[in-house]
């Protein structure tokens, strides 16, 4: 019988169930497995973590992996629970809410970018595992600092963690960022011609923008703008109504 994802998930955990897998015993572990789709999805992408692949990968079997991993929507779960169990977390100390929580974003950024790919699995039962728990309860304590209740901490790091994947979305999505420098310097003049005394508000503010950032954009500026407007949110919702 297929284990249940949970207990995949907690497998290392001494109330674990035991055994429990079809066929003779592997000679790879889950874990291998786990960790053999990951330095895939780094290398090639989500697209390229097969089974097939993977059973190649280890030098086993199709249906060996399955008596690992269930399926592949499984073997997703496990795979996003493996990052977050490795993810790096310093400790706070005495810092500030706003550098705990500026803290918490760069390294979710950071994550991120390391492995893209979990931009793509969108599944709640990650919940469940003890990677992504752990995660959760060290990034809660960010919030400590700040009069929130349970439900408004909950809420309060969900804002932090969905601004962060907008803005590895993005970047995801400017695959040419490294040459816009270059781009921006050899066009913007020609656009200028091209444009004449048209959109003049855009011209005027593209101009001035492009000047600062010597690109059309930079994912690096909008970080930093948007996440200080972040943190002056959490900040006002922390004061309370009014403030």
């Amino acid at each position: 019988m297929p284990r249940e994802l949970i207990d995949l998930l907690w497998r290392d955990h001494p109330a674990a169930p035991q055994g429990g897998t079809r066929g003779p015993r592997s000679r790879v572990t889950t874990g291998a497995v786990v960790d053999a789709a990951c330095a895939l999805a780094d290398a090639e992408g989500l697209a390229a973590v097969t089974v097939r692949r993977l059973g190649d990968a280890l030098g086993i079997s199709t249906m060996s992996v399955y008596t690992h991993v269930n399926g592949r929507d499984d073997l997703l779960v496990l795979m996003a629970d493996a990052v977050s169990a490795r993810m790096l977390r310093p400790a706070y100390g005495t810092a500030s809410w706003r550098t705990r929580v500026r803290q918490v974003a760069d390294t979710n950024l950071a994550l991120h970018l390391e492995h893209p790919w979990l931009l793509e699995i969108d599944d709640d039962r990650t919940a469940f595992g003890p990677g992504t728990i752990a995660k959760y309860d060290h990034e809660l304590h960010a919030l400590d600092p700040l009069p929130l209740d349970d439900v408004a901490r909950d809420a309060a790091l969900t804002f932090v963690l969905d601004f962060v994947r907008a803005a590895a979305r993005a970047r995801r999505r400017a695959p040419r960022a490294d040459e816009m420098p270059q781009t921006w310097a050899r066009w913007a003049g020609r656009l200028a011609e091209y444009l004449g005394d048209g959109y003049p508000l855009a011209q005027r503010v593209g101009g001035a923008a492009g000047q600062e950032m010597n690109a059309a954009s930079s994912p690096a500026h909008a970080w930093e703008f948007g996440l200080a407007r972040v943190l002056d949110s959490l900040g006002q919702a922390a004061a309370g109504p009014g403030a």
